[in-house]
């Protein structure tokens, strides 16, 4: 029997909080069952694995790391943009580190429910009219985006990680990577299709 207020919904937030608390690797079925009190069960009514549940958990972060973009660029360009940007994207992993993975780990995600799911395409459009921003114009875009999300993702992962024990704080070293994909950004080379180097 289902039980009552029990939705496929509370069980993915119950997912993601587990998540942050323990890591998205460590979470099981059973232990949101345990955080919600109900059993094992009862949780397969509303989602159909683990595999479901974190492919749930990655489209409800995606959604809630979106938002906090759209809302930190609103009305920003250019540098402002980009600032208020990588700000917001690195705040977000900060505060739910497990739902942040979600975001940045391959999972297999019920193609019906990406359908539905605003987060990711939103993301997109947000990242390409940034970069729009700055005069830049396909295949540049994507190399564009590939750079950023490789600098934000790669600084986030390290500094969770512990990997920046130098003096310097992690806060200096991040406003001068933003101060130099800044520069970058105005300043991009030319593209050079066809060549494969």
């Amino acid at each position: 029997m289902v039980r009552a207020g029990l939705t496929a919904e509370r069980v993915t937030v119950a997912g993601a909080e587990l998540a942050d608390d323990v890591g998205l690797d460590q979470v099981t079925m059973s232990q949101v069952a345990r955080r919600l009190g109900v059993k094992d069960a009862s949780l397969y009514a509303h989602v159909r694995s683990l595999e479901d549940l974190r492919g749930r958990i990655a489209l409800l972060a995606a959604d809630e790391k979106t938002i906090r973009i759209a809302e930190a660029t609103a009305g920003r360009a250019g540098k402002d943009a980009l600032v208020a940007f990588a700000n917001a994207w690195r705040e977000y992993a900060h505060e739910h580190p497990g739902r942040y993975t979600a975001t940045q780990t391959p999972i297999q995600i019920d193609p019906e429910l990406a359908a539905k799911a605003p987060g990711p395409r939103r993301a997109v459009k947000l990242t390409y009219g940034m970069l729009r921003g700055y005069g830049l114009s396909e295949p540049d875009l994507t190399d564009a985006v590939r750079l950023l999300r490789s600098t934000f993702h790669g600084f986030v992962a390290l500094e969770a990680a512990g990997g920046f024990a130098h003096e310097r704080s992690p806060q200096q070293s991040w406003t001068r990577a933003l101060d130099a994909l800044h520069t970058l950004l105005e300043h991009w080379p030319p593209s050079r299709e066809g060549d494969s180097s």
